[in-house]
């Protein structure tokens, strides 16, 4: 096939790049040119998504058996891309999230589930944040001509990883120490690898395939406490998890997801964070490689590329909990368990 895939850089959109360049097909990746090289053996176009003159241009490159669009936030900018290659390729693949269903994180969702009510052409600022995934949804099947896959999927990790949850959590381990994991160790987690995402994505264009899938690990099948074991084995480091309820990190004004990635409390507001449905996913193929595969070879990419000065952040958070205010959390907990 002949494929074009907008950004193509950065961790899923990269994962794309070398899954499609390793199955054979032709690839032409449309970026800036600004967050990193782009893979080898692929054609580069440099122009912006957002100049409508740039995606003009584009087209004379194609026609393209399929797009493929891992980084689209915006529906206006998904809008105009949908539009201005609708003719020129046969298929366009969008990458969603669970963040485009009303219910989630506070109920389970699957494929028919409510989507949030976004506009196709909502500007940002209009509806909330997390209401625009919806939105880009419905610009392109408004914009797109074609044949149209929606992967709707959830906390994506592996190596290159963005925004770093999983990578903060290395580098925590690898420092040693006691270290304050959220929770317990039977809590269900459901992580799927950006390479399991983009092989999924690129067997469904090749095999002709539509529609809207969520794409995660499998219910019941991964817990926290799997998750952090792994952690360990994989950095070598001598740490020691000390385990804190939910009840006992509220108190201390920890804050979920963003000072302890990957902790969702036991509350009604978070009740379905891991509980999509991926059968329809799993029934076309949908594989989820295991999470100690994934962790492993998380750990082997970060140790090459070395400490980076620039913090993990969720938006314009920072992600992890602070040195001092985990020791503070840390001697909290043994007191409390002294008494």
């Amino acid at each position: 096939m002949r494929i074009l895939i907008i950004g193509g850089s950065v961790f899923l959109g990269r994962a794309f790049v070398e899954e499609a360049v390793a199955c054979g097909h032709s690839v032409t990746v449309f970026n800036r040119g600004k967050s990193g090289p782009d893979v080898p053996g692929t054609e580069s176009v440099r122009g912006d998504r957002e100049n409508p003159a740039d995606l003009k241009a584009l087209t004379d490159r194609g026609p393209w058996d399929a797009v493929i669009d891992a980084g689209g936030q915006h529906p206006r900018t998904v809008g105009l891309s949908a539009r201005t290659l609708s003719g020129h390729a046969d298929a366009y693949l969008f990458v969603s999230s669970f963040h485009a269903y009303a219910p989630w994180p506070a109920g389970p969702v699957d494929e028919d589930s409510e989507r949030h009510a976004c506009p196709p052409d909502a500007a940002v600022g209009e509806v909330p944040s997390n209401a625009l995934k919806a939105g880009c949804e419905r610009a392109l099947e408004a914009g797109f001509e074609g044949r149209t896959v929606i992967l709707n999927p959830g906390l994506i990790v592996g190596p290159r990883e963005v925004p770093g949850r999983l990578l903060w959590w290395l580098e925590r381990m690898a420092r040693g120490g006691e270290v304050l994991v959220p929770g317990g160790p039977d809590r269900p987690v459901q992580l799927i690898d950006a390479r399991d995402i983009a092989a999924f994505g690129t067997r469904l264009l090749e095999a002709g395939g539509a529609g809207r899938f969520i794409v995660a690990g499998q219910r019941g099948t991964a817990t926290l406490g799997e998750l952090f074991r792994a952690i360990a084995r994989a950095t070598g480091a001598r740490a020691e998890l000390a385990w804190a309820d939910d009840d006992f990190l509220l108190e201390q004004e920890v804050g979920p997801w963003v000072e302890l990635p990957f902790w969702a409390p036991d509350q009604p507001a978070m009740a379905g964070v891991w509980s999509a449905s991926t059968d329809r996913a799993v029934a076309l193929g949908l594989n989820c490689r295991p999470m100690a595969e994934t962790v492993a070879d998380t750990w082997e990419w970060l140790h090459e590329r070395g400490p980076i000065d620039t913090p993990y952040k969720q938006g314009d958070l920072p992600l992890g909990i602070d040195a001092e205010k985990e020791a503070a959390v840390l001697r909290a907990r043994h007191a409390r368990t002294a008494t």
